[in-house]
């Protein structure tokens, strides 16, 4: 390895050419091995050596902890022009709490967002994790500086990681995924804005999200969802009692997700606390809650229109946050045992008419 031959090789180069010239030494895992009881294995090119960090993340307990947000296009009329939707969810309660639509992409528009939204949701933005990708905006001066001076901690994704702002990326494929989606572009950007308008009604108050054990984002950020999950487990209890053959071990868990990883490293477990949950829920009303009102806000900065920037809450009375659509889930049913014999050849299948014609 040390001699002048071999000693700008690698061993992945080493063992295929002493292979080519018929002889075979050792393998490529045996001369690292080597390499590194003799202390030669070190790095020499004039590249920089590659460096492990450990990878940042935040835990959500609570609405408002932490926040993601980025920014998606529509296509308009025009060719060559676009319409972008900025918004801001909340990555415990995955709420959309603020959005807004412009016809540019801007650091200006996303921070006036971001203190919209924050007036919106009468929220202290010291200590609050802001998530976004490595997007021009979103690492833009006029964000970067007005997050310093509201002491928001900035959390950006890692270089050459195109996951690793889920909770975002999730949310729009959920907007370009609904059946109204447009194929069409939209006629001009009061169009866009009232298409997003519904839509974050849809999704806040009426959408069952499952990584939040279905309930809505805003009975969940609201802390209505202590009693809707109280009530499912009721239900499967008292179905369980009156048919306990019906089910060979537990009944389905409604617990509440309590800690949301900004970064998993693998599937987040989803951490069952319904004993918590139905002590929580035994000392609150079981009253339907009352309808929000909804805010709308105008601007955000816009040359001229409204904005609509904050949660998108229409004002319509008929959206109730926290009161849900009824679930019809199919109880959970063991797995099939599995066979104690070994299983014979598949049985053949009688000869076709051209088979018979064949012979």
């Amino acid at each position: 390895m040390t001699s002048p031959r071999f000693r700008d090789l690698s061993p992945n180069q080493i063992v295929p050419l002493l292979a080519y010239e018929g002889r075979f030494v050792a393998s490529e895992s045996t001369v690292y091995r080597v390499l590194r009881e003799e202390r030669l294995l070190r790095h020499r090119r004039r590249a920089r050596p590659p460096q492990r960090r450990a990878t940042s993340t935040h835990e959500a307990t609570g609405p408002n902890q932490v926040w993601s947000w980025d920014i998606t296009y529509r296509k308009s009329p025009v060719r060559g022009v676009f319409f972008y939707l900025y918004a801001i969810v909340g990555v415990w309660s995955r709420k959309l709490v603020g959005w807004t639509v412009h016809d540019v992409e801007s650091a200006d528009h996303a921070a006036r967002l971001f203190q919209a939204t924050c007036e919106l949701e009468r929220l202290d933005p010291r200590g609050v994790v802001l998530h976004a990708d490595n997007g021009g905006p979103m690492k833009g001066s006029t964000m970067v500086a007005t997050l310093e001076r509201l002491g928001v901690l900035a959390s950006f994704s890692r270089p050459g990681v195109s996951d690793d702002n889920p909770y975002s990326e999730a949310l729009f494929r959920t907007l370009k995924y609904r059946p109204e989606f447009p194929s069409k572009p939209f006629i001009d950007i009061d169009d866009a804005r009232s298409w997003v308008e519904r839509f974050v009604r849809w999704y806040n108050h009426v959408h069952l999200h499952s990584g939040i054990s279905f309930v809505t984002p805003a009975a969940r950020h609201d802390g209505h969802d202590v009693v809707q999950l109280a009530r499912r487990h009721d239900v499967y209890r008292k179905v369980r009692e009156r048919n306990p053959q019906r089910w060979t071990r537990t009944t389905r868990d409604w617990g509440r997700v309590e800690k949301v990883v900004l970064r998993p490293a693998g599937k987040a477990p989803m951490t069952s606390t319904m004993t918590t949950t139905l002590a929580s829920a035994s000392t609150v009303t079981t009253a339907p809650p009352t309808p929000q009102s909804g805010v709308s806000r105008g601007g955000a900065g816009s040359g001229g229109g409204s904005a609509n920037v904050g949660a998108g809450a229409s004002t319509e009375p008929a959206v109730r946050a926290g009161v849900e659509a009824p679930v019809f889930a199919s109880p959970a049913r063991p797995a099939p045992a599995a066979p104690t014999h070994r299983a014979g050849p598949p049985a053949r299948r009688p000869p076709g008419p051209r088979a018979l014609l064949a012979s």
